[in-house]
Formats: structure tokens, C-alpha cells, sequence
């Protein structure tokens, strides 16, 4: 009876894949009746649950599973050998539960309306476009930046440690919600990840837990980046899974601060982005705009490319591989490359605004 209650769960991994191409033709409907409608939900209920303990409960899911695979395979390595069609039975029944409990929980989000077509954007922009917006984020961090160091030749040191920022980050969602009325956040789960050192060495400033809808910050990262950072997974602990989405939804909850700390690193994190494009399209171009930007804001783009920089490691390309292939199959079709075009969100949506 337990084997064929496995084999039945493994081959229901067939049909949940199918669901999910499903799914994916139909965003409106994904919008409507799971990320405003059964995820509202199951977010906050979780974030209730677990909010409240001061440590990643998710995190000690994660260290335990590890463990218990290790156990698993050094107690069937025998059984590995010579009954091929039973464990490999075990192992996609146990992927099929893990399937369905991260779509349930969190994934199909993958699968709703992009976030310009809500906010009614163009996807696209012309050079010019992008030229205009990223001068008024010059002009805006620039502002900031002479506000908060007595030179502009000096970056910007935060004078707030981890758990402060984490109180102040949800302030700005509160402003944000005059404008997103759906990015209301309470209650609230966000935490430093108790992995923090992994993370570094594989490239990540944090992630969302998509069995806890836990909100993780790597807390090795400078402090410069760690209010964009803890407004980037907030964004997809409320739905918005799409990597460049949460870059443009940490953007405006950091620039929506009314701490101008917070909103320096929000503005000057948009920026980057903007900088980065001009980049890509035209390099003379883009040392003629680099050009005014207040050196201390250079020194802080530098200080986090330092920080990454010196713990990179062989492996860390691999995880990249492997994450960015995770996206493909979750419906980002650009991989990793998918995390620029925030750009044209940026650009739709500030060309228009006073900054």
C-alpha cells in the first residue's frame, strides 16, 4: 500500500507540470484568483505564524532537509545499487510534494501579469528616454548624497545597524501604498538568513523562502545595500516573483522613505541600473553621464563591487547557472539577464515623475 501510495505521488509530478504550462497562457486569471486572491491569504498567514520568532524558521527547514538527504542517501546507498525503480520512486515522490507545496505557496506568482501592464507602461524605450530618466536620478542622488556628507567626494556611511533598517524599510511600503494600493505589508517576516556566509560565497544578497514566505538578507553584504536589498524580498514575499519586478518595487519603497538615508540608497540603486544600460548601449556615452555623478556615490558602487570581488570562488559562476536556469524553467525566459529589465519599468515610470 506505501509504495503504491509513493508511485502515486511521484507520477502526480506529471500532471502539476502540466497545470503549470497551464498557467502560464492564463495571467489574467493567475492575477485575479491566486497573487490578489488565494496568495494574499497564504502570505499573511504565514507571515503571522512565523513572523514573530527572531530567527529563519525557514532556514532550519532548509539546514535539516539538507541533513536528512545525507541520511537518506548514506542509508540507501546499498539499496541505490541494486533497487533503481524503488528509490528513484522514493526521491520523485518526495520532489512531487516539494512541487506542489512551492507553486502552491508561492511559484505560480511566476505566472501573473507583468507589473507594467498593471501600472499600464510600455515595455520598451528609446535611448533618449533613458538618457532623460537617468539624469533626473543624477540630479536626485546627487541632492541626497550633499545632504548626508559634508563633501562629494565622501560616500555615504549608514548610521543604522541591521535591525533598525529592518523597521524602517516597511515605512516606505506604507508611503508606497498611496500609489500601489496592493503593497500593503502586514504583518511582517523579514530576517538575516542564517546562511549569510553560503550566500556571500555564492553570489546572493538574499532570498525568499518560498515554504515559510520567510524575507532573507544576507547580513554580510555593506550596509550601504542592505535597505534595497530587504525592499527587493519584501517585494516578492508580496507576490511579485519576477526578479526585475521586485528590483523596481525595492526601488520605489526605498526612494519612498521619508528617511533620507534610505532614500539616498533607493535613488542611487535605480540609478545603477539606468548607468549600467547606457553602458551596454553606448560606453562614450556613458562616461560622459558617469561624469556627474558626485564621486562618493561612485565610492559606494565601488565599495559593494569590492565586497563581491573578493569572495568570488570557483563554484560561484555554477550557482549562477543554476539559478538563472531556475528562472528560465519558472516562466523568465531571460534567466539572470532578466534582472535589467527593471530599466524599462524605471524608465516608463519616472519619465513622467518629479524626483
Amino acid at each position: 500500500m506505501l509504495k503504491k501510495k509513493k508511485l502515486l505521488l511521484a507520477l502526480g509530478l506529471i500532471p502539476q507540470v502540466l497545470l503549470m504550462q497551464l498557467l502560464s497562457r492564463y495571467p489574467e486569471f493567475v492575477e485575479r484568483y491566486y497573487s490578489e486572491g488565494l496568495y494574499q491569504w497564504l502570505s499573511k498567514m504565514f507571515r503571522f505564524v512565523l513572523g514573530w520568532l527572531p530567527f529563519s524558521f525557514g532556514d532550519m527547514v532548509y539546514g535539516l532537509g539538507g541533513v536528512y538527504i545525507i541520511w537518506w542517501f548514506v542509508k540507501n546507498r546499498l539499496r541505490i545499487r541494486t533497487d533503481f525503480k524503488h528509490w528513484t520512486t522514493d526521491v520523485c515522490a518526495a520532489i512531487s510534494i516539494i512541487y506542489f507545496a512551492f507553486h502552491l505557496f508561492w511559484g505560480i506568482n511566476y505566472y501573473r501579469l507583468p507589473l507594467h501592464k498593471n501600472l499600464d507602461l510600455n515595455a520598451d524605450y528609446t535611448t533618449e528616454q533613458l538618457v532623460e530618466v537617468t539624469e533626473k536620478l543624477i540630479i536626485a542622488s546627487n541632492r541626497l548624497h550633499a545632504k548626508l556628507v559634508p563633501n562629494d567626494s565622501l560616500k555615504v556611511n549608514l548610521p543604522y545597524d541591521k535591525a533598525e533598517v529592518f523597521e524602517m524599510i516597511p515605512k516606505g511600503y506604507d508611503n508606497l501604498k498611496s500609489v500601489f494600493p496592493n503593497l500593503e505589508y502586514h504583518p511582517e517576516s523579514k530576517k538575516q538568513s542564517l546562511f549569510s556566509y553560503p550566500l556571500t560565497y555564492m553570489g546572493f544578497s538574499g532570498y525568499l523562502n518560498p515554504l515559510t514566505n520567510e524575507a532573507h538578507v544576507n547580513g554580510r553584504i555593506p550596509m550601504y545595500k542592505f535597505p534595497t536589498t530587504t525592499a527587493h524580498e519584501i517585494a516578492h514575499q508580496l507576490g511579485y516573483a519576477a526578479e526585475n519586478e521586485a528590483n523596481f518595487i525595492g526601488f520605489m519603497a526605498a526612494s519612498y522613505n521619508e528617511d533620507d538615508f534610505i532614500k539616498y540608497c533607493g535613488y542611487t540603486f535605480g540609478l545603477r541600473f539606468c548607468l549600467a544600460e547606457i553602458y551596454r548601449r553606448d560606453e562614450c556615452l556613458f562616461e560622459d553621464i558617469l561624469a556627474d555623478v558626485n564621486l562618493g556615490i561612485r565610492k559606494n558602487y565601488e565599495e559593494s563591487r569590492k565586497f563581491w570581488e573578493a569572495h568570488e570562488n570557483p563554484f560561484e559562476p555554477y550557482f549562477k547557472v543554476f539559478y538563472g536556469n531556475f528562472l528560465k524553467v519558472n516562466n523568465q525566459t531571460k534567466g539572470m539577464e532578466s534582472y535589467s529589465y527593471v530599466v524599462a519599468l524605471l524608465v516608463n515610470y519616472l519619465e513622467t515623475k518629479d524626483l
